[in-house]
């Protein structure tokens, strides 16, 4: 009977750790991350409900930040071209939050024990900034590209039109994948 319990929470411990294999499909990204404990679809419905961000645009946040990785990193500056040197960014886990923004979160929620590699916390906190995004700027709750834009430049950045390349690119990703998810969620059959 150990042996079971062993065996059985290795493999769920391995599951935490490992990214969907079929991050286009909402639906089976839900189905393969339905269990006891980590439960995606509960966590993206609870932070729908609470914030108003829809499922579909909450999931899309995650696959273009992160593609479901759930210790993602930005990418090494090189030294001399070819000595790996620091990263580009402090953004970490399933929502590429930064060091500062994360701490403002956790300071502003009372989510002290938040972290950015659990799916659950990084989902609510994508809800929760997108949320802050709708107040601070007046972006619909279901507008993927302007969310994302604020999102990757900032408030300020957003407010000010300072729209770099590489956000265009990710708020693209993020739009194209929310109407694909919203389409696809219309027909799970657990919604």
């Amino acid at each position: 009977m150990r042996c079971v319990f062993v065996v059985v929470l290795t493999m769920m411990l391995v599951a935490c750790g490992t990214v969907p294999r079929q991050t286009d499909n909402a639906c089976a990204v839900f189905e393969q991350r339905d269990g006891l404990f980590e439960n995606w679809e509960r966590d993206a419905r609870r932070v729908e409900r609470e914030y108003g961000v829809p499922v579909a645009v909450l999931m899309a946040t995650v696959y273009a930040e992160s593609g479901y990785r759930h210790n993602a990193k930005p990418p090494r500056r090189k030294l001399f071209g070819f000595i790996p040197w620091k990263r580009v960014s402090s953004a970490y886990g399933y929502s590429q939050a930064l060091d500062g923004t994360w701490a403002s979160y956790k300071k502003q929620t009372g989510r002290w024990m938040a972290k950015r590699n659990d799916f659950g916390d990084a989902i609510r906190f994508i809800g929760w900034y997108h949320h802050q995004s709708h107040l601070k700027n007046g972006i619909a709750l279901n507008d993927a590209y302007r969310l994302y834009i604020a999102y990757h430049e900032g408030h300020g950045g957003y407010a000010r039109g300072n729209w770099s390349g590489p956000a265009k690119a990710g708020a693209n990703r993020a739009s194209k994948m929310a109407a694909r998810y919203s389409k696809q969620l219309r027909n799970c059959s657990a919604w």
